[in-house]
């Protein structure tokens, strides 16, 4: 599956932020669909997963309460609608497909990446 980011920015402190992936190929319905978040000198951080029906959502500890995942399988596309932000938030954030039912939260258990898109966020 192939898998396009987009809706990052620069944003200040406080302001929302929704990004989107849009996804071809592949059984989008079957796949659960996860976002992960890089900064500069940092590994690469779970943020968000959702399963393939969208009943369950798992959270990174930095982000609950502040970011909601979702997805829309008629359109093959995920969100994240991102509030409250902080500095810290600033990273390249790619969504990512996971070919199980089982939600995961690590980068290693996702199959395909997306190319990334850059949020920002001055204080």
């Amino acid at each position: 599956v192939q898998l396009q980011a987009s809706g990052g920015g620069l944003v200040q402190a406080g302001g929302s932020l929704r990004l989107s992936c849009a996804a071809s190929g592949g059984m989008f319905s079957t796949l659960v669909m996860g976002w992960f978040r890089q900064a500069p000198g940092k590994e690469r951080e779970f943020v968000a997963a959702i399963s393939w029906n969208g009943d369950n959502t798992d959270y990174g500890d930095p982000v609950k309460g502040r970011f909601t995942m979702s997805r829309d399988n008629a359109k093959k596309t995920v969100h994240l609608q991102m509030n409250s932000l902080k500095p810290e938030d600033t990273a390249v954030y790619y969504c990512a497909a996971r070919r199980s039912s089982v939600v995961a939260t690590t980068p290693q258990a996702f199959g395909d990446w997306g190319q990334g898109t850059l949020v920002t966020v001055s204080s």
